[in-house]
């Protein structure tokens, strides 16, 4: 990578400045952690997965909080997930109405609970399904306004699995999809053991000019580097390492660059969790918004060097006067922080980035 050179991705009539994004989080990308990571270096963010039902039977004008989003970030894609094709579509309405940039369907969600409910990663087995459900959203969602599409690399690790990935990765490209985020892992490897980043060099490398977004395994700047360059891929969705540490995009962009990086000092991190804290406070209220930020801290507490003491003081906060109060204890005195603890790195990043 050049100097100074970041590379642009288009997402439909997106131009966006960089290739890192910021992915769906349940529980996690509400609109204040979005708005962080957008102020942050994320050239695109996503609403944690709502659920096609939950969409379509709530009520016009009492929309559920996971259905907002503003203009401090744009642009935004609402994530669909459902069992029923039938829903798709008059969701995917509903979230354009909320004034969503972008639609995009889940089909990677590993979870127990979604997986015997038909959702998610259920639907990498039956291939003309989700080409149905595709089609449906496709088809409702004004041309103007992209239509993406997160997938693993399969429900697992056999030849019918990996067929089934491409039928619906190209049946997704024909009706119009304007990208598709690929997950290194298989539906039954959940987040157990590393991201295949040789598979999602094959898929870019199949997928030619169409744009692919790479994902798993970012836990950190480098990493995201590493994929970058060792799979061709378009840009990268961080996921899990964006919690509590929004600087990874900033990092990121910084190491595109080629510029040195170090972690946030106190007082830094103390101006970004006070303003997450209190766009949390706007957003959710006075009484819900400790309970909401109190998972927030834990992982912000990471990046201090007194982390174990930090953790433990955020968990004990009930009230926001005793979150003020950690930070004023905490957070009050200037010193370096550190980068959080990386999750073990993917096997292919000891290599040399692919030329």
């Amino acid at each position: 990578m050049s100097v100074n050179q970041i590379p642009a991705v288009s997402l439909g009539p997106y131009q966006l400045p960089s290739p890192l994004f910021q992915a769906a989080l349940s529980g996690y990308s509400d609109y204040p952690m979005r708005v962080i990571a957008a102020r942050l270096g994320a050239a695109y963010t996503l609403c944690e997965v709502m659920i096609d039902r939950m969409i379509v039977q709530s009520k016009q004008g009492k929309q559920h909080s996971m259905m907002y989003c503003h203009q401090d970030e744009f642009p935004v894609g609402g994530q669909l997930m459902g069992s029923e094709p039938e829903d798709f579509g008059p969701a995917a309405q509903r979230l354009v109405e909320a004034g969503f940039h972008v639609i995009d369907i889940n089909f990677g969600c590993p979870v127990k609970k979604v997986l015997s409910r038909c959702r998610g990663g259920y639907h990498l087995g039956q291939p003309e399904v989700a080409l149905d459900i595709i089609s449906r959203v496709r088809d409702v969602v004004p041309d103007q306004i992209p239509v993406t599409l997160k997938m693993r690399r399969g429900i697992d690790d056999t030849a019918e699995s990996e067929d089934n990935f491409f039928r619906i990765l190209d049946g997704a490209y024909e009706r119009g999809l304007a990208a598709i985020t690929v997950h290194g892992r298989t539906v039954h490897q959940k987040y157990v053991g590393p991201s295949n980043w040789e598979f999602l060099k094959q898929v870019k490398q199949h997928a030619g000019s169409k744009i692919v977004i790479g994902s798993g395994d970012l836990f950190s700047p480098q990493a995201c580097i590493d994929m970058l360059h060792m799979t061709r891929v378009d840009g990268v969705s961080i996921a899990r390492g964006a919690i509590g540490n929004p600087w990874i995009f900033q990092q990121t962009a910084d190491l595109l660059r080629d510029q040195p990086i170090s972690p946030p000092d106190i007082h830094e991190q103390r101006a970004v969790i006070t303003e997450h804290f209190e766009l949390g406070r706007t957003f959710y209220g006075e009484k819900k918004v400790c309970n909401t930020m109190r998972k927030f801290g834990i992982y912000y507490s990471e990046l201090h060097p007194q982390r174990t003491e930090v953790r433990k003081a955020f968990i004990a906060v009930k009230t926001s006067e005793q979150w003020l109060q950690v930070l004023e204890q905490w957070y009050h005195n200037n010193a370096p922080g550190i980068f959080p603890p990386v999750e073990q790195p993917n096997p292919l990043s000891i290599e040399a980035p692919a030329t």
